[in-house]
């Protein structure tokens, strides 16, 4: 066998030890308090107290698929309710590459600048085939993330469709009952599908960018109706041009659509989130927007309604997790399956059948 040439680029050197835990005591410290499991009463008592690491494990618990998790994290949730409901909450959405992370976090320092606790939920697609998912908005709201008057929170979106995590209205109440003031829901950019997050925001801003073809997604409806704002990204150097273009296109656009029932006029802006210009604009229009449905009412109408919305979705999430976690529904569900993967069975049969004995059981 042929010995492998030490000037190559392709031989192994050999790797550099690596040096001694300096104190085996801190880390079995460490080790042991992230085993502890808190109380749910803890966790409520750091969690107004501002404690940042409260906060993080009580979403880590309503966030978990684990069916013994779900008392605690209700119990939880039920203590924070009173506190709650205080704040400003704000969907921003946008194709992939459209610059949400960036803008978020030159919109955040600008608020965090006037005082405000800035909480961004991060919403992270996940994999279709392998489940996972990269988690790495912190990474690119550097400073942000260092901001002690901001909290950013990454959640995988899973399974859930509309750009959500499967719990991001929960988590929107344990941030309100830690005293931050503005939550910003950034989502995974589905295009068209964000109904969701609609339902749990006070103002959906949609941005966009020129130069992209973009423009023609201002003559279609779905997304376009529900936003509140429209923000041109990347209004900055040679693209400046295109950006005020594409403002006068969604303008014309806007005004095909049917009047909102809130009594606001959607507006169309541009902005650069890396010069920061335009920045301070989008928050008078936020004002503006919560002034006026403050004043006629339509803030709280609002809200009541989507309480009305996430009481009937929570309705459908648990009958859709006891179904499918009962094992006599499993074992007849896979007998079900192969039935119809081989035409022996229609889908529609087979999910009546289904059905049928899990209201008998």
């Amino acid at each position: 066998m042929k010995k492998p040439n030490p000037k190559s680029a392709l031989h192994e050197k050999e790797g550099i030890p690596q040096p001694e835990i300096l104190s085996t005591a801190v880390a079995g410290n460490i080790q042991q308090f992230r085993k502890v499991q808190p109380s749910s009463k803890d966790l409520v008592d750091g969690i107004l107290a501002g404690n940042i690491t409260a906060l993080s494990r009580a979403i880590t618990l309503v966030e978990s698929t684990n069916s013994s998790h779900l008392a605690k994290a209700n119990e939880v949730i039920n203590a924070c309710l009173p506190y709650a409901n205080k704040s400003v909450r704000i969907g921003i959405t946008g194709v992939p590459g459209v610059g949400k992370s960036t803008f978020i976090e030159a919109f955040g320092k600008y608020l965090t600048g006037l005082g405000k606790r800035v909480a961004v939920l991060a919403v992270d697609p996940s994999s279709t085939i392998s489940h996972g998912s990269i988690l790495g908005d912190k990474t690119r709201m550097e400073e942000l993330v260092k901001d002690e008057n901001a909290y950013i929170r990454p959640s995988a979106s899973g399974e859930t469709l509309g750009g959500v995590a499967r719990k991001t209205r929960e988590t929107i109440t344990l941030c309100e009952a830690a005293g931050f003031d503005t939550i910003i829901i950034e989502t995974v950019g589905v295009g068209q599908s964000e109904t969701a997050v609609h339902s749990m925001v006070d103002f959906f801003l949609l941005l966009k960018i020129s130069g992209a073809g973009d423009e023609l997604q201002g003559i279609k409806r779905g997304i376009m109706e529900m936003a509140d704002a429209i923000v041109i990204n990347k209004a900055d150097g040679d693209n400046i041009k295109r950006a005020k273009l594409a403002k006068t296109e969604f303008t014309r656009a806007l005004h095909l659509f049917p009047a909102k029932k809130s009594g606001w006029i959607p507006t169309v802006s541009t902005c650069s989130a890396y010069t920061k210009e335009g920045i301070d604009e989008v928050w008078k229009t936020i004002s503006d927007y919560l002034e006026l449905t403050q004043s006629n009412h339509y803030f709280d109408e609002r809200r009541s309604e989507q309480n009305h919305y996430w009481m009937l979705e929570t309705i459908n999430e648990q009958l859709k997790n006891s179904f499918f976690n009962h094992p006599e529904i499993a074992i007849l569900l896979e007998e079900n399956k192969k039935a119809v993967q081989n035409n022996e069975l229609s889908p529609f049969a087979a999910a009546r059948i289904l059905l049928e004995k899990y209201f008998k059981v």
